[in-house]
């Protein structure tokens, strides 16, 4: 195909970001009432279950650059999301957990997530379901592969 015939419409990667965005938006939207964003759904998921976490683990974790993540962690901090306490292993660091306020949240932030997940496979059955998150760990997977050989330094 030659570069003036191209279709974006014909290929995922335009797919796959058009619905990353919604889903944001949705998200938010739906999760606002109970005070979370989208964005900080992996420092949720993380420290659920009253994990502790420095901010750089919790950077790696969620694959976001260090002041992303010390900006999103003061957001949250603010909010009483969070809590910190120093790191008995490193005394420069300090050690990240949600706070009860935060854990009392989850449940009804999980079913927000739940029932997004429904609406946004609405009419698909649930071995159609079943393969498309089959294909999009496989999709995923090759795009991790990808960054991977991305961070290595040019030979």
């Amino acid at each position: 195909m030659a570069d003036d015939d191209w279709d974006p419409f014909r290929h995922p990667g335009h797919y796959f970001s058009r619905i990353a965005r919604a889903l944001t938006r949705i998200g938010d939207v739906r999760l606002r009432p109970l005070g979370f964003a989208t964005a900080q759904l992996p420092v949720l998921a993380a420290l659920k279950d009253g994990k502790a976490m420095s901010q750089i683990e919790l950077a790696r974790w969620a694959k976001v650059e260090q002041p992303s993540m010390a900006q999103m962690l003061a957001r949250m901090e603010r909010e009483g999301m969070i809590e910190r306490r120093p790191d008995p292993r490193d005394r420069r660091a300090s050690l990240v957990s949600l706070t009860g306020q935060a854990r009392a949240r989850l449940p009804a932030g999980r079913a927000v997530l739940r029932q997004g997940n429904a609406d946004m496979t609405r009419g698909l059955s649930s071995d159609d379901v079943a393969t498309l998150v089959s294909l999009l760990q496989r999709v995923l997977a090759n795009v991790e592969g990808l960054e991977a050989e991305d961070a290595q330094p040019a030979a």
